[in-house]
């Protein structure tokens, strides 16, 4: 129950973090995207069931905000935490180059995907643009934002699997 609990409150911090705070941080429009470095975390921490929930709920967040539909970005998401939890199994806590390397292909993911749907079926063909402009400098700034973010989101776990591991030799 806590680790629900502590998920959706992640969820809301990163959305209220993402809206105000990184808005006022933003180069050149551009603002990390703290809920693929979340979704993706739990992906490769908990495995393709909490990821897909992760993003889900991030997902369906931005959509009920700023979505055109409901349910286009909780789709793109739930896909991305699926995808990242099939990596669990490689995951190690000591090493930060596969987060890091799954966070930025998730968010090249994403941005490619939100492009393809949202831009080129409405006859805008500038990929080569919008690629330099928008989708690489967000990938480097998730990137950079993840290497404090990660550390952060996994001491969390760590501490709440240590206190469920803790109770559960309280009852055997």
């Amino acid at each position: 129950m806590r680790r629900k609990i502590l998920t959706c409150i992640l969820i809301l911090v990163c959305f209220l973090l993402q809206c105000t705070v990184f808005h006022a941080l933003a180069f050149g429009g551009i603002i990390p995207n703290l809920f693929i470095i979340l979704t993706a975390s739990y992906g490769f921490m908990g495995g393709r069931k909490s990821g897909l929930m992760t993003g889900f709920l991030s997902g369906l967040l931005l959509d009920i905000f700023f979505g055109e539909a409901i349910g286009f970005y909780a789709l793109i998401y739930m896909y991305i935490g699926y995808i990242n939890g099939t990596f669990r199994k490689v995951f190690f806590p000591e090493d930060i180059k596969l987060p890091l390397c799954l966070i930025a292909a998730s968010d090249l993911i994403y941005n490619l995907l939100c492009y393809s749907l949202l831009f080129l079926l409405r006859s805008r063909f500038r990929i080569d643009y919008y690629f330099l402009n928008i989708i690489l400098p967000e990938a480097v700034y998730t990137v950079g934002i993840s290497l404090i973010m990660y550390p952060l989101i996994l001491r969390m776990d760590q501490k709440l699997t240590e206190h469920e591991k803790r109770s559960a030799k309280k009852f055997v």
